[in-house]
């Protein structure tokens, strides 16, 4: 029998990924369109970039490995509780299971067989995946969504810091557009590509917000028309 080849394993660190690479390229992006709209030469457009870059990585970085963290640390106070639970009343916990196994769609008798068994080769590990809802695909993992984050948001964000370093200043704001538009295209055909999901509507997705972000902060830009040079 061939074995089904599935990709919630890949959800933790692809969602971090992605929202890294996207957070770099449109903050990045957005920042140098504003900049750029209010400024007469390169220096300062360059500079906020960078500062963008840098600061965006680190802050990634770090709010990633906290919020995950925290994720992780919920897991394990439910797990804890779990275990408490299972020693002290463990004839209620089968039930537990049993009533879960019922709602389901098995009938009594067999929810309460299938129960035991599962009690009787891993009782926590069968509680947390019907109970808490808690695998080994999905348990939160800080450390690879901080770095995943981290990482792919300096790549991203180095693209616009690298458009900004080669584009003429007159077209600046329209090239950073259109480069940032084409990344996040990109972006998201490989992240639809990477989870097997609809290419299409992650494209539209990720353009369509890109181009809200990045035309608001333009704006903003010209709005206050503030002279950079």
């Amino acid at each position: 029998m061939k074995n089904e080849k599935h990709y919630g394993d890949r959800s933790g660190w692809l969602r971090a990924s992605i929202l890294g690479a996207n957070d770099g390229i449109l903050s990045t992006a957005s920042i140098i369109i504003g900049v750029a709209a209010a400024s007469t030469t390169r220096e300062p457009i360059i500079l906020a970039g960078v500062a963008s870059l840098v600061a965006g990585a680190f802050s990634m970085t770090a709010g990633e490995y906290v919020s995950v963290s925290s994720q992780s640390d919920i897991e394990t106070g439910d797990l804890n509780r779990e275990r408490k639970e299972l020693n002290e009343t463990p004839e209620a916990e089968l039930q537990e299971m049993a009533e879960i196994y019922e709602n389901r769609g098995l009938d009594k008798e067999l929810a309460i067989q299938v129960s035991k068994q599962l009690t009787a080769s891993d009782a926590l590990g069968a509680h947390a995946r019907n109970e808490l809802g808690i695998n080994e695909m999905t348990q939160a993992k800080p450390l690879q969504a901080a770095l995943s984050s981290g990482a792919a948001f300096t790549f991203g964000g180095l693209l616009p810091v690298i458009a900004s370093l080669l584009a003429p200043l007159k077209w600046m704001e329209y090239l950073q557009y259109i480069f940032a538009l084409l990344f996040l295209i990109i972006l998201g055909t490989v992240a639809a590509r990477a989870g097997r999901s609809n290419v299409k509507k992650a494209v539209i997705r990720i353009a369509l917000w890109g181009t809200i972000a990045m035309g608001m902060t333009a704006a903003i830009g010209y709005l206050f028309g503030v002279n950079m040079a």
